[in-house]
C-alpha cells in the first residue's frame, strides 16, 4: 500500500481537487442539439465548483491499495455527478428552496424548476453510462461490476436517496438518536462509503480490507455532517457559498439542535480520531 506524508496539506489537497476537476470535465455532456438546455443545466451544476471530495476519496483510495492506472476515473466522474444531482434536488421549492449553492444561483433559479429536477435526474442517469465505460480501461470485468454494485446500492433506497426521504418526511418534526443517525449515516456518510469502498475495490483489494475502509468511511461521513451542521450555525453565506441558518429556517433537527454546540464539536473530535 501507498503511504505519503505531506508537509503543506493544503497544497497537495489544491492539487488533489485540480486533478479531480479535470477528470470531471471530461465526462460531461456536449451542449448541442434539441436537449442543449439540459445539458447547460447538468454543467452549469458540474462546473461550479466544490470541495470534489469523493472523486478524491475514489483516487487515493485505489492508489492506496496500488492502483495505478485510470480504471477508477470514471467513476470519479460519475460520484460527482450522482452528488451533484442531489444537490440539484436538495435546492428545489419541493425540498430546502434554497437560492445558492457553491457561491452563485441554484440550478432551478437559473433554468427553472422543471430544468432543475430533469436535470437533476439526467445527471444520476449520466453516472451510470460514465461507469460503464470503465468496461473498456480493464481486462477484470469484476472489479467494475463490484465497483457498480456498491454504488448502486449506497445511492438508493438503503442509501443516499433512503436517508434524503426520511430527512423529507420528518422535517420539523422531533426526532430519536437512532433516526437522526439513520438520516446522517445514509444521507451524507453513504456516498463518502461507496467512493472509498470503490477505490479499494477496484484496486483489488480484499474484503477484510474494503470492510475496514467502509467502517473509517462512516465515520469520517458522520463527522462531516455534524461539522456540516456546526458551520451551518457559525459560519457565512460569503464562506460556505450557500445559505447558513438553512437548518433552523427548514426547522431540521440537527445534531447540534439535539446535543449543542459544544457536544457537537467534540463529537466531530471524536469520530475523526476513532476513523484514523
Amino acid at each position: 500500500m501507498r503511504m505519503g506524508h505531506f508537509v503543506n496539506f493544503k497544497e497537495e489537497l489544491k492539487r488533489r481537487t485540480e486533478e479531480a476537476e479535470h477528470v470531471i470535465r471530461e465526462y460531461l455532456p456536449e451542449e448541442s442539439g434539441f436537449a442543449k438546455t439540459m445539458a447547460e443545466a447538468m454543467n452549469y451544476s458540474m462546473t461550479a465548483g466544490g470541495k470534489r471530495l469523493r472523486p478524491i476519496l475514489i483516487r487515493e483510495t485505489y492508489e492506496l491499495f496500488g492502483g495505478k492506472d485510470k480504471l477508477c476515473e470514471p467513476f470519479m466522474a460519475a460520484m460527482e455527478m450522482i452528488h451533484t444531482h442531489s444537490l440539484i434536488h436538495d435546492d428545489l421549492p419541493a425540498l430546502d428552496n434554497d437560492d445558492y449553492r457553491r457561491g452563485r444561483l441554484t440550478t432551478h433559479k437559473v433554468y427553472g424548476e422543471a430544468m432543475g429536477v430533469l436535470s437533476g435526474v439526467a445527471l444520476l442517469n449520466r453516472a451510470y453510462e460514465v461507469m460503464l465505460s470503465a468496461f473498456d480501461l480493464t481486462g477484470d470485468k469484476d472489479r467494475v461490476i463490484a465497483a457498480m454494485r456498491i454504488i448502486a446500492d449506497k445511492t438508493g433506497i438503503n442509501g443516499m436517496l433512503g436517508g434524503q426521504s426520511v430527512d423529507v418526511e420528518n422535517d420539523g418534526k422531533p426526532l430519536e438518536h437512532e433516526m437522526l443517525d439513520y438520516i446522517y449515516k445514509n444521507k451524507t456518510s453513504a456516498l463518502i462509503e461507496a467512493s472509498m469502498m470503490i477505490g479499494a475495490v477496484l484496486a483489488g483489494a480484499d474484503d477484510e480490507c474494503v470492510q475496514a475502509v467502509e467502517e473509517i468511511a462512516a465515520k469520517v461521513g458522520m463527522a462531516f455532517q455534524i461539522q456540516d451542521d456546526i458551520l451551518d450555525v457559525i459560519s457565512t453565506t460569503e464562506v460556505l457559498g450557500k445559505p447558513v441558518h438553512s437548518d433552523e429556517k427548514n426547522e431540521k433537527m440537527t445534531y447540534v439542535v439535539w446535543k449543542g454546540l459544544d457536544v457537537a464539536k467534540q463529537e466531530v473530535e471524536h469520530l475523526s480520531r476513532k476513523a484514523i
